[in-house]
């Protein structure tokens, strides 16, 4: 049995929807938490401020910059445990600014493995995502389905975990790559799909979404953290990429129904063409085979789409004010 008591892990990216999550999670386990955050002048924690004020006061917060390998070294060392979650995720912002996309993700990856190589931790679990795969070829998708870069961001998630496969090819470093298929929850980003249907279904109005025939795997944010848990725990797992998803495939239409449905407000769904990726860059469907995670982890998923989505219209009811509805962000 595992024992994470006074177990020293670093999370990159705390600050972050998963992150913030996954730092509760581990202090609940007795971990010795340092949260890597971005500096700002404000003292903004992120999504940490919302996490009970015990287990903040729990965590070591340290800031910096994940392209700055001196600061990434600093902050890796000491530890045992790297959960590397730091990254900039929104898929349309990579259209825009790929150049910035690549400096964070890529450099941002390679930072990490060189200071968890200078120090020989005893684990680096890396954060990729589905995005990765494109659009499946055939479903469910296992992780031996092509790697296809349908956007900058997916781009640079290959070539980090490219990265993190070399590392552990050519000089056994102990990393593994977690694979999270469209994951939700409570703390979630207004840019993403589920978080901007709740708000605005919340206020009322018409619920404006961009292309809603496309079919994911909603997996909520528990039970990914508790695949990023395993993932750290497994010796099996060094050297492999897992998926972490469901395995149930949900399209946009009918994720926003059922959330309109729990809201219980007569909403209406409009097409919003500024919503949608340019070009053929939207992943029609992408849905996760998880039995490499069953077989070598021992997981599975124990929230149903119905519970997951109670629990984070909930969460979001009772912070209102946090974002704003119907502002399409990038």
């Amino acid at each position: 049995m595992y024992n994470w008591k006074n177990k020293k892990a670093l999370i990159t990216g705390a600050g972050g929807f998963i992150g913030s999550h996954l730092a509760e999670r581990l202090v609940s386990l007795g971990a010795r938490v340092k949260a890597f955050i971005k500096y700002n002048s404000r003292g903004n924690l992120g999504m940490l401020e919302f996490i009970p004020k015990a287990a903040l006061d729990a965590i070591e917060i340290t800031a910096g910059d994940i392209r700055d390998a001196q600061c990434v070294r600093s902050a890796v060392e000491g530890n045992e445990v790297i959960f590397h979650l730091a990254a900039l995720t929104g898929v349309p912002y990579s259209y825009i600014h790929p150049g910035d996309v690549v400096d964070n993700n890529i450099y941002g990856a390679l930072n990490i493995f060189e200071a968890a190589r200078e120090f020989e931790l005893e684990k680096i679990v890396n954060t990729s995502t589905s995005e990765v795969y494109g659009t499946a070829r055939y479903t469910p998708v296992d992780e031996k389905h092509p790697l296809e870069a349908r956007s900058p961001y997916s781009a640079g998630k290959i070539a980090a975990d490219k990265l993190a496969e070399s590392f552990y090819i050519s000089f056994g470093t102990p990393v593994a790559t977690v694979r999270p298929f469209n994951c939700y929850g409570p703390r979630q980003s207004i840019r993403t799909v589920l978080p901007s249907i709740i708000t605005q279904a919340l206020k009322g109005g018409d619920v404006y979404l961009g292309a809603t025939s496309a079919v994911k795997d909603f997996t909520f944010v528990k039970d990914v953290v508790d695949g990023f848990i395993k993932t750290a725990e497994s010796r099996e797992s060094v050297g492999q990429a897992i998926n972490i998803g469901a395995g149930i495939g949900t399209s946009i239409k009918d994720l926003a129904d059922k959330a309109i449905k729990i809201i219980g407000k007569n909403n209406k769904i409009i097409f919003d063409a500024k919503r949608v990726r340019p070009g053929s860059a939207e992943a029609v469907e992408l849905v996760a085979d998880n039995k490499k995670a069953q077989e070598l982890l021992k997981w599975e998923p124990k929230v149903s789409l119905e519970e997951g989505l109670k629990e984070t219209i909930t969460w979001y009811e009772q912070n209102p004010d946090i974002y704003k509805p119907g502002l399409y962000m990038i």
